[in-house]
């Protein structure tokens, strides 16, 4: 390549400028730098203000010809070019050169964005929790190759020897909120889908989620395995258990595959049915079933015992249940959770 440009700077001096370009940013690709080494050196060889922005992150890099961050407000771009990265603009590279742009500046910022893509592809945008969703859904997809789910992961700037964890929420907390309480210092990535939120993390701490949120989360390492069985424990999540996981379930998981049609024509979970239409006799049923005691219910209530007994005594007649009998309560307990399945 040092030789060809020899030979063509007698023809052209612009073509072995253009030339002396790419070999730079192949070298630079070789040293496999960072979006800050790669605008310090673009700047070096630029002898001009280089920035670089990625939409997904707002993360802007500015670096002077001096190797250090550019300060002050920008000056005008002198030029820009889009960051592409399979199709999709993901952010901009521009120079802020005083006065015309120069005659192999176009050149060096063609060179420079697909440098940029291809350092965004490698290491993932800079930390932080909102992702796109796009790739979001791409990581959890079950009907994504498992190519493509491991380029999506590191895309969002997960390595690909670390487990991924899903936690599928149902919140007006913001996600990215959520998202730093339970992996408070290591990736984590969140994104809206449709009416659930979803939370990837290399680990979770169900601990630090906040009250008012309901989430389920996933047991496996796949991420595609773990959304489902996050989506399942967040249908069993209620105001008394908000936060459920997939392995505290255990065969409790089955109810959820149940087909509908089959689960409504249950005797039990009719009656449950009918019953909904009083909340009072359905939220004393919900406090004895989780509690399995009277007092104890009594408690959560705040009602005195005798009241509680009185109630439970007329459900268990609706139900055609003996509430006080540890199979009547486990009919209960099955029936409730199935009715809650159906109407979630």
């Amino acid at each position: 390549m040092e030789a060809l440009a020899e030979r063509l700077s007698h023809l052209d001096p612009q073509v072995e400028g253009m030339i002396r370009i790419v070999m730079f940013y192949d070298t630079l690709m070789r040293r496999r730098v960072d979006l800050p080494a790669l605008a310090r050196a673009s700047a070096g060889l630029a002898e001009c203000v280089v920035g670089i922005r990625l939409h997904g992150t707002g993360q802007v890099i500015r670096m002077s010809p001096d190797g250090r961050r550019a300060s002050g407000p920008p000056s005008p771009a002198s030029s820009t070019a889009p960051i592409t990265l399979d199709e999709e603009e993901i952010g901009t590279a521009w120079l802020e050169r005083p006065g015309v742009p120069g005659s192999l500046d176009e050149g060096l910022l063609d060179r420079l964005v697909i440098a940029a893509a291809a350092v965004v592809e490698r290491y993932g945008p800079a930390r932080t929790t909102m992702a796109d969703p796009a790739l979001v859904e791409l990581a959890i997809s079950t009907d994504a190759d498992e190519a493509a789910r491991a380029r999506a992961l590191r895309l969002l700037g997960f390595a690909a020897d670390v487990p991924v964890r899903v936690v599928a929420v149902r919140t007006q907390t913001p996600l990215d909120q959520i998202g730093g309480l339970i992996c408070p210092s290591r990736p984590v990535k969140a994104a809206p889908l449709a009416d659930v939120g979803v939370i990837l993390a290399t680990t979770v701490a169900p601990s630090r989620i906040p009250s008012g949120v309901r989430a389920g989360i996933g047991a496996t390492e796949s991420p595609d395995r773990s959304w489902q069985q996050a989506r399942t424990a967040l249908r069993f999540a209620t105001p008394r258990q908000p936060v459920v996981h997939y392995d505290d379930l255990g065969a409790l998981a089955l109810l959820a595959e149940i087909p509908p049609d089959t689960a409504r024509a249950n005797t039990d979970v009719a009656a449950i049915t009918r019953m909904a239409d009083t909340p009072e006799d359905l939220e004393t049923l919900d406090a004895y079933c989780v509690t399995g005691s009277l007092r104890q219910a009594a408690d959560v209530l705040h009602l005195h015992h005798s009241s509680v007994a009185r109630r439970l005594e007329q459900i268990g007649k609706t139900l055609g249940i003996d509430l006080t009998d540890p199979t009547g309560l486990a009919r209960a307990r099955l029936a409730l959770t199935t009715w809650r399945l159906l109407n979630d």
